[in-house]
């Protein structure tokens, strides 16, 4: 079952953020090779859409689609697929497209950390057993996904941006570094980051859209709104909507 949750209305606060424009946004947190969550909110984002005033729509997911969970090939095709058919997608690269990426291109370390974070289940999903992939080495793994993972699936994921500012907010995979600058923020800092950026409690000049870290609900900050809510083992994936200063959230229901 899809439900909607903890939707805002919008007041009449000039203080609040607003994403700007005469657009409405949404944006998808980590589905971590959940294609039929994917799917399940893509159709609940459509019912939504339905109910509310035409506006162009923008459509942002926030990385991690791939690793943990059992579909991870059928959600690079679904996201290849949206991409082919609509303009109006964005895609941010999180940790696990980027050892994805390079253990793909044949890098033997790359694909030690992707076998030890979830990598297992996503090469089941193009092909390889996971009692098969227990008796490779990490070399052989690396020319494994070398010669079976298809390259345009690798260069889309590559092709991922790392960041994306949108009025008053600005969306990311993992958070940014406090006290630099967003716009000298590094790669690895915004795929990866944690405490440093969840405990900083100052504002970071726009308000952080952001997933990689796992709440159970929806993490509502002052200065951050964190939306991984555990899809591939929660059965709960989460999006949130914004239109100008108001914000609401949608999720499958485990």
């Amino acid at each position: 079952m899809l439900m909607p949750f903890r939707r805002r209305k919008a007041r009449d606060d000039a203080s609040l953020p607003s994403v700007g424009g005469d657009r409405r946004v949404y944006a998808i947190g980590d589905i971590h090779g959940r294609d039929d969550l994917f799917a399940q909110l893509l159709d609940r984002i459509a019912l939504d859409e339905a109910e509310r005033d035409p506006l162009p729509r923008l459509l942002v997911l926030l990385g991690d689609l791939v690793d943990r969970g059992p579909q991870s090939r059928q959600v690079v095709e679904r996201a290849m697929g949206l991409a082919r058919s609509t303009g109006d997608i964005r895609f941010l690269k999180g940790n696990h497209e980027e050892m994805f990426i390079a253990a793909a291109r044949g890098k033997a370390q790359a694909a030690r950390l992707f076998r030890r974070y979830g990598g297992v289940e996503t090469l089941a999903s193009y092909g390889l057993g996971a009692e098969d992939s227990a008796l490779m080495s990490d070399e052989a793994m690396a020319r494994w996904m070398l010669a079976h993972v298809p390259r345009d699936h690798v260069d889309f994921l590559d092709d991922f941006a790392d960041m994306l500012p949108l009025g008053d907010y600005l969306f990311v995979h993992a958070g940014v570094r406090p006290r630099v600058a967003l716009d000298a923020q590094i790669p690895a800092d915004l795929r990866w980051i944690r405490g440093d950026f969840l405990n900083h409690g100052r504002h970071f000049g726009k308000m952080i859209v952001h997933g990689h870290n796992i709440s159970e609900d929806v993490d509502v900050q002052p200065n951050r709104i964190g939306i991984d809510t555990g899809a591939f083992c929660s059965g709960r994936l989460t999006a949130i909507g914004l239109e100008k200063d108001q914000r609401w959230f949608l999720r499958t229901s485990a």
